[in-house]
């Protein structure tokens, strides 16, 4: 099956809002345009076969063609531009491998040019430096023209530089450019929107995981969720085997890890407040919505791919490679959606709850509480503090500063104690606790277990 229908059938059943279609890359109108292109070639003697000879840089033959791409200051629009190189002896292009009909043509285009004959010296150098500076302020698809020798006799021999004048080369363009622009235009506006979904999410997340006396919050459960959805990664991956962007299909894959987990944990039916499984059902629907974004946007670069690998097939021109330099389309051509939301949920969404491993002790791994901050500024649990000052080590253990025999009570940091007093009551008590055991096993023996207060 075509691609032309598969891209078509993709659009239509994956539950693109209509006017997403509707401003979809136009695949099948561009492939029309394109055969414009080949037949407009091919009536000047210029099919895809000779094209791929005269554009070769190491083939010697006095005819060489350049086909460039030069792209407006604002990247929105690219003027293609197809110039003929022409050494002629006599009048006459001596190439025994041009066809016929290219050989008249460009007998007859050259004998049109408006060259001046009167200085044919000066023709022949400014010809010659031409050719190596072919290249000025244009995305160009070929390498310089093989350099000739210079003639013994002026009045035989000269160099001719020519551009030929197509018509649906540049239409062909500014259909495609027209359509990314306007995708690009779509893309911003729907990023826009949901930003404005994830502000108004984060409010909603902020009421129900507000800290409580009487436990009528749901912080803890939305701390889980939100460290089973940094464990997912589900649209950028940061591990050193596997980094970057994800595909919308991987995407789906760790969408639907996180969706199981969160299941499997049973972290909505346990919600206190209904309003959290309301803010929920949104979470959702806003990476749903991402992923949509994500799969549209693939869709769109390979039809953009795949009509430009075809452009190439049948005219040998070389624009696939040219062509995304010269336009540029910081969005449709990159994942530039995918981060600026992703990073919008993790500034505005996930960053409400406070994070366990953003408090950690770097020494033991569980919360630092009872936080000693150093003079260096870096952060233990006193109970780690405590065992290095008996070892009488005076370097910190992250940076080496020598500030360990300097803290003392002064060094307790009041006011992060009491944040993660708030924050994070259960693993505050847990630590507590181990304290406790810690101290009574340094002062009655490994025997010591720790019970209970019990009323008599």
């Amino acid at each position: 099956m075509k691609f032309g229908h598969d891209f078509k059938q993709s659009l239509a059943s994956q539950g693109f809002p209509p006017h997403w279609v509707a401003q979809a890359i136009p695949y099948g109108q561009l492939k029309k345009c394109l055969k414009k292109v080949q037949r407009e070639l091919q009536e000047l003697g210029l099919d895809a076969e000779t094209l791929k000879a005269l554009l070769d840089s190491d083939t010697h033959s006095p005819v060489a063609l350049n086909y460039s791409l030069n792209a407006s200051s604002n990247s929105t629009l690219v003027r293609p531009k197809l110039t003929v190189f022409i050494h002629l002896h006599d009048g006459n292009i001596v190439d025994a491998s041009l066809t016929p009909t290219t050989r008249q043509f460009f007998e007859k285009i050259s004998s049109g040019a408006a060259v001046s004959h009167s200085d044919d010296e000066k023709d022949s150098a400014t010809a010659d430096n031409t050719a190596d500076k072919r290249t000025d302020n244009a995305t160009d698809t070929t390498t310089p023209v093989a350099p000739q020798t210079e003639a013994s006799h002026h009045d035989e021999e000269r160099y001719e530089r020519i551009e030929l004048p197509l018509v649906f080369d540049s239409v062909f363009f500014d259909m495609l450019l027209s359509d990314v622009s306007n995708l690009d235009a779509l893309q911003t506006t729907e990023q826009n929107h949901l930003q404005e979904e994830v502000k108004e999410l984060g409010k909603q997340v902020s009421q129900v995981s507000r800290p409580t006396r009487f436990s009528k919050s749901d912080m803890d459960r939305w701390r889980r969720i939100f460290e089973l959805y940094l464990d997912a990664e589900i649209f950028f991956a940061t591990h050193e085997r596997e980094h970057g962007a994800r595909s919308s299909q991987k995407a789906l894959k760790q969408l639907q890890w996180f969706q199981g987990e969160v299941n499997k944990q049973e972290l909505v039916s346990s919600f206190k407040l209904p309003e959290s499984r309301t803010a929920f059902s949104k979470f959702l629907e806003l990476n749903l919505d991402l992923l949509k974004h994500l799969q549209f946007q693939e869709l769109n670069v390979l039809a953009i791919s795949k009509i430009l690998k075809k452009f190439d097939k049948r005219t040998a021109l070389g624009v696939s490679r040219a062509l995304p330099a010269a336009i540029n389309s910081r969005r449709l051509l990159s994942d530039h959606v995918s981060k600026a939301v992703c990073a919008r949920i993790s500034d505005e969404l996930v960053s409400i709850i406070p994070q366990i491993n953003d408090y950690l002790c770097p020494i033991c791994y569980s919360l630092a509480y009872q936080p000693v901050r150093l003079d260096c500024q870096h952060v233990f649990c006193i109970r780690c503090i405590i065992k290095i000052q008996r070892r009488k080590e005076e370097s910190c253990p992250l940076c080496r500063a020598p500030v360990v025999m300097n803290a003392s009570i002064d060094n307790l940091d009041a006011e992060l104690e009491k944040f993660m007093k708030k924050y994070f009551m259960k693993e505050v008590k847990e630590k507590q606790r181990a304290n406790e055991i810690e101290r009574g096993i340094e002062e009655f023996g490994p025997g010591y277990t720790r019970s209970e207060c019990s009323v008599m």
